[in-house]
């Protein structure tokens, strides 16, 4: 195939047809578009205009039953219940005329009109009075009271050629009680879709989709006419509130919404598909054209390039054919500045672009090494943190073991000093010594107890609802007097009303415990010695803080202070277990401490818990 067929191909592959593609894509996008706003705006229309309609015809109904309501008719003069007919007739334009019937629905007087053509009210036909009478079938409402108004069935008003409904409303209590008849025509209603159409193609129309007829519409001539079988079909078929649909024959977009408290009654919107969607198939006729213009130009400029560009080839191909000989002192001259003077720039870059690409392998090879030697070094820190894990675990272990090992003795040790106490007077010289020796077991004791505690796996903590308030005070029990004595001045700023958190009680006190002891013993050297214990909640938090004026903690031992026998205290102590316990106790409790140290200046524990 000749270059000048395969650019062609090229052409049409590469462009026409892509374009076609995409221009009947936007096409069909924008027609897909175009239908659904239509769709919506139709949807909006017919659902807005239902409940105007609603409310005109409400209007009318409601306004006749509250005027009926303001006479007692029963005991009125003949000349006041015409003059009350006449207050009827003139509640609203679109009332026709306005008739007397007796309980058994029979016409009693004449009814209140106009001629037609005499005013802004409707004409009504004095002939029709019979008629009239029998839209609505008043018996059932002989059991209703005063005012209650209800609707009769739709027929043609003779005059005017509109479609018109009876409504009577009851004028008195009791089953013998006369009502008043109101013919009201649906002429407001027509200026309502008239107005609410505004010119659009397509018919706004108000339908009885019971009777399959249209009541009142946006085109005059289609007024009282039969609803196409297929609407009318699918109007009954789909009970939903507003929906919209498409019919085939003939090829309409109808929205319909029913009418609210108007049984019956729908506002459907109706546009032909083809008027439409006209603009979008008149732009793809354009589309069409402009392609098979653009792929005539596309053929004549083809032909003229592929000329050019076969001369231009063969000197390229000549200097091919010479570095295929090896002489490759051979340059390739191709003048102009596109592709093709690119090709024989780089043949005669050859050499050089091989020497670069070995020089790139080699940086890769290097950069693989870098990130090898980095991974390795990952590997051997996750390794040394794995191992001192073991080293703490292993530990944790032989103090569980040395713990076990002492408890035993030291028991007989504490209650062996005990009988003695008990067996002597406190002014005996050796009391003292016995004294000393069972506070040693003890704090020996508690220093097994703290081991066993962080090495041995702890029971389940009971947790519950705890008073933040009352552990503090509880705490301040044990260790105010003791620190009162060391010039410690201590402040607590409780928030009122307490905050209940959920942990286990005793546990807490621990940590409580442990965090006064070790900011007791941080501020043994400093001159001002100020502890405050403050309590609050945040975020669905409570938290309690524990903040002195001590030496702080360095930077470099602040991420090893939760670990266990790791102490900092200048006076040995508890062997560093305290906040190993309070971190595990604060944990199961499902909290966090936080921890805000400044050297020289103090340091402030945060423990937050949730709340109860």
């Amino acid at each position: 195939m000749r270059l000048y067929q395969q650019l062609i191909l090229f052409m049409l592959a590469a462009t026409v047809l892509p374009l076609a593609a995409v221009g009947f894509m936007l096409l069909s996008r924008a027609e897909a578009e175009l239908t659904e706003r239509i769709v919506s705006e139709q949807r909006v229309l017919a659902e807005a205009t239902a409940e105007s309609v609603s409310v005109e015809l409400m209007k009318t109904v409601d306004a006749l039953a509250r005027s009926a309501e303001l006479f007692n008719w029963e005991s009125i003069t003949p000349e006041e219940f015409q003059g009350g007919l006449q207050l009827l007739y003139g509640q609203s334009p679109a009332v026709s005329a306005v008739l007397h019937l007796d309980a058994q629905g029979n016409p009693r007087g004449t009814p209140v009109f106009q001629q037609f053509g005499e005013g802004e009210h409707p004409g009504f036909d004095p002939s029709a009075t019979l008629a009239l009478a029998q839209a609505v079938p008043v018996q059932s409402l002989r059991r209703g009271n005063k005012g209650q108004a209800a609707l009769g069935r739709v027929y043609a008003h003779a005059p005017s050629g509109r479609a018109a409904v009876a409504v009577a409303v009851k004028l008195a209590d009791g089953e013998d009680s006369p009502f008043a008849l109101a013919e009201v025509v649906f002429s407001d209603l027509e200026a309502l879709l008239a107005r609410r159409a505004g010119g659009k193609p397509g018919q706004l129309e108000l339908v009885d989709s019971s009777a399959g007829r249209i009541l009142a519409s946006s085109l005059p001539e289609r007024r009282l006419q039969s609803l196409e079988a297929p609407l009318a079909a699918r109007l009954v078929s789909d009970d939903a509130q507003v929906r919209s649909f498409r019919l085939d024959a003939p090829a309409m977009r109808v929205s319909a919404a029913r009418v609210p408290k108007v049984p019956g009654f729908e506002v459907v919107v109706a546009v032909d598909e083809g008027v439409a969607l006209a603009p979008v198939r008149a732009m793809r006729r354009t589309v069409l054209v402009s392609i098979g213009g653009a792929f005539a130009v596309l053929l004549g400029l083809g032909a003229l390039y592929t000329r050019r560009l076969n001369r231009r080839l063969s000197e390229v191909v000549a200097g091919a054919e010479a570095f295929s000989r090896g002489e490759l002192e051979r340059r390739v001259t191709v003048q102009g500045d596109d592709e093709l003077s690119d090709l024989a720039a780089t043949f005669n870059r050859m050499g050089s672009e091989l020497e670069s690409a070995r020089a790139r392998m080699l940086r890769w090879n290097d950069e693989l090494k870098a990130r090898v030697d980095e991974a390795t070094a990952e590997l051997k820190a996750a390794q040394a943190q794995l191992l001192e894990a073991h080293k703490l675990a292993a530990v944790g272990q032989l103090g569980a073991g040395v713990a076990h090992e002492i408890n035993n003795p030291l028991a007989g040790i504490l209650g062996n000093t005990q009988l003695l106490m008990l067996d002597r007077d406190e002014k005996d010289p050796d009391f003292d010594t016995l004294r000393k020796i069972e506070l040693s077991a003890k704090r020996c004791k508690e220093i097994t107890q703290n081991l066993l505690r962080f090495s041995q796996q702890r029971a389940k903590p009971e947790l519950r609802s705890v008073d933040l308030n009352a552990v503090i005070r509880d705490a301040l029990t044990l260790t105010e007097n003791q620190m009162t004595g060391e010039g410690i001045v201590l402040s607590t700023e409780l928030v009122c009303p307490p905050v209940r958190v959920k942990a286990d009680p005793g546990h807490l006190s621990q940590v409580v415990l442990a965090l006064l002891s070790n900011a007791r013993t941080a501020m043994l050297k400093t001159p001002t010695k100020r502890l405050t214990l403050r309590t609050g909640e945040r975020d669905g938090r409570g938290f309690l803080e524990v903040e002195d004026t001590g030496k702080g903690i360095a930077p470099e031992h602040r991420s090893r202070i939760f670990e266990p026998f790791f102490t900092t205290k200048d006076v040995w102590s508890n062997v560093g277990l305290g906040l190993s316990v309070a971190w595990r106790v604060v944990s199961e409790a499902g909290g966090s401490i936080e921890l805000r140290t400044e050297v020289g200046q103090g340091t402030c524990f945060t423990v937050w818990l949730p709340k109860a």
